[in-house]
């Protein structure tokens, strides 16, 4: 990854002095959860175990919201990758947690808070490969699992960052996703390595390049104004299936960057884009 500014890498990556444990990332994930009354469980799906938090109690209901988290720790520094993906700061968790109605899963990315020693776990998975092929089948299987669950019919998915990346991807393979909600999503990840001179995402799908499998998904792209990871000038590389006529789909929030200040205005950004 060469050629990347500083204040990217700054962004992006977080150094190595001072970063949680990942006993410690998961601690914070669970007193997260533990304060809305939800509890993790591990789905055995593909070829991955995907951790998930969902409420203690589940009330059966037609439709189901799933948050899918982003990247997480991905990079250490601009040349060295993080030996677990866990989120230090799981904003797609916290998504999930201010949900304002209904029910509501979170749903973690391949090898996030688990032992990333197994061979089930290769780093690739965190890197290059985080939106391959094998990877959104996984992702695929555990909606099924959760629609199962909940006894719903219809799905309304909402993807982090990364996570917004393959929400795209899992919303174009199903027919029963009433709703697609990105926050800051890295939504042509191509475009987003060129724009900051890094590798390609080799092994990857492309999200944009599939967009066209979402004719007839409403959609909605929260993109922060002043977000310098996934910066507003990518939703120019978007194409029509995702921006929608006359960027439609897009909806900048000025004030916010790529964590901030998404969590704590979630119940009112949720309500905007779903009445």
């Amino acid at each position: 990854m060469r050629g990347i500014a500083l204040l990217v890498v700054a962004m992006l990556l977080t150094a190595c002095a001072g970063v949680p444990t990942v006993t410690e990332r998961r601690a914070t994930a669970d007193a997260l959860a533990a304060g809305r009354d939800w509890q993790a469980m591990v789905l055995s799906v593909g070829r991955f175990d995907l951790v998930a938090y969902l409420p203690a109690r589940i009330h059966e209901a037609d439709t189901l919201t799933i948050y899918i988290e982003g990247d997480g720790l991905a990079w250490l520094s601009s040349s060295t990758a993080s030996s677990n993906p866990t989120p230090v700061n799981p904003v797609g968790l916290k998504l999930a947690l201010a949900h304002p109605h209904g029910n509501a899963v979170y749903l973690a990315r391949p090898c996030q808070y688990l032992d990333t020693t197994a061979d089930a776990c290769p780093r690739r998975y965190w890197t290059g490969a985080r939106f391959a092929p094998e990877v959104i089948d996984a992702s695929n299987r555990a909606l099924e699992h959760f629609k199962a669950r909940f006894g719903a019919s219809r799905l309304i998915l909402v993807g982090y960052s990364g996570g917004g990346a393959v929400a795209v991807l899992l919303a174009g393979l199903r027919d029963d996703v009433d709703h697609l909600v990105t926050v800051a999503g890295n939504l042509d990840p191509q475009a987003w390595a060129a724009h900051h001179h890094i590798t390609p995402l080799y092994g990857s799908l492309n999200p944009a390049e599939r967009a066209q499998r979402l004719t007839g998904v409403r959609q909605t792209h929260f993109v922060g104004g002043r977000d310098r990871v996934i910066p507003p000038v990518l939703t120019e590389h978007y194409p029509a299936a995702i921006r929608g006529i006359e960027g439609r789909n897009l909806h900048l929030v000025p004030e916010f960057d790529h964590r901030c200040c998404w969590a704590e205005e979630w119940p009112r950004l949720y309500r905007s884009a779903l009445p």
